[in-house]
């Protein structure tokens, strides 16, 4: 048997892939984060399905659930929370699954910082403005940053900057930023995109982090910080739309 590794996108029961859902509906176990994950989400699942979840588990419990469920010859999905290419761990567990000749295979979901633009509104490559993004996280009770990944070298882009995992340092953050886009630079929270409990925060870098602490925000929140956040962006149009640029008829 496979494990399978599934995106469950943002929160939201009817926001992951069809290849995620038919999944869920043929698993004998599924493994998910409680923490991130709404439950309608496991909806999805067969009602004899055995549900595990994960929070309180360390990677090698988790492991061995998924080991288990192989041997025993059952289909086994282990959901992550929004795309599994990013904080999804899935490389410490493949790694663990390869030594345990375990096969295994990856189906992405819906990120949460596209949930996120999504809910705003916003297009986060807005020409002439900003034409990347950088998908970042900030340190405190977490994995250690590469050295060169500093948040400042990031900034001094001007790119438009989706940050996960820092939303109890927004004060700190917005600080370190406004150094380089100023304090008037757009930021939109969002968190739990989605999800029932879904709240959106707009402001800028100098009076994001009052409305952060207000709302009591202490989990399950991106951070979108650049000028293509401006509620009223105007920006330059693509030349791959233009009414300028040629084209020739496919006959």
């Amino acid at each position: 048997m496979t494990v399978h590794f599934v995106g469950a996108g943002p929160g939201a029961a009817d926001l992951l892939t069809l290849r995620a859902v038919r999944l869920l509906q043929a698993a004998d176990v599924v493994l998910y984060a409680g923490t991130y994950l709404d439950a309608e989400v496991l909806g999805h699942c067969r009602d004899d399905a055995r549900l595990v979840d994960t929070q309180h588990l360390d990677l090698d419990e988790i492991t061995a659930h998924l080991v288990d469920a192989h041997a025993e010859g059952r289909d086994v999905v282990r959901l992550c929370s929004g795309d599994p290419s990013l904080y999804s761990a899935v490389h410490e567990q493949a790694r663990r699954l390869d030594a345990a000749q375990v096969p295994w295979d990856v189906t992405p979901g819906v990120p949460a910082y596209a949930a996120a633009a999504a809910i705003l509104g916003a297009e986060l490559t807005v020409p002439e403005l900003a034409q990347s993004v950088v998908l970042t996280r900030t340190q405190a009770r977490s994995t250690a940053m590469p050295e060169g990944e500093k948040l400042a070298a990031f900034a001094a882009t001007g790119a438009t900057l989706a940050m996960h995992l820092g939303i109890t340092r927004t004060r700190e953050l917005a600080a370190e930023l406004a150094e380089h886009y100023g304090e008037a630079c757009p930021v939109a929270v969002v968190s739990r995109a989605t999800q029932p409990e879904e709240l959106v925060l707009r402001g800028t870098l100098g009076d994001i982090a009052d409305q952060v602490e207000e709302a009591g925000l202490r989990q399950a929140a991106v951070i979108l910080v650049g000028p293509a956040l401006a509620p009223d962006v105007r920006g330059g149009e693509s030349f791959l739309y233009a009414a300028s640029r040629e084209r020739r008829a496919r006959g």
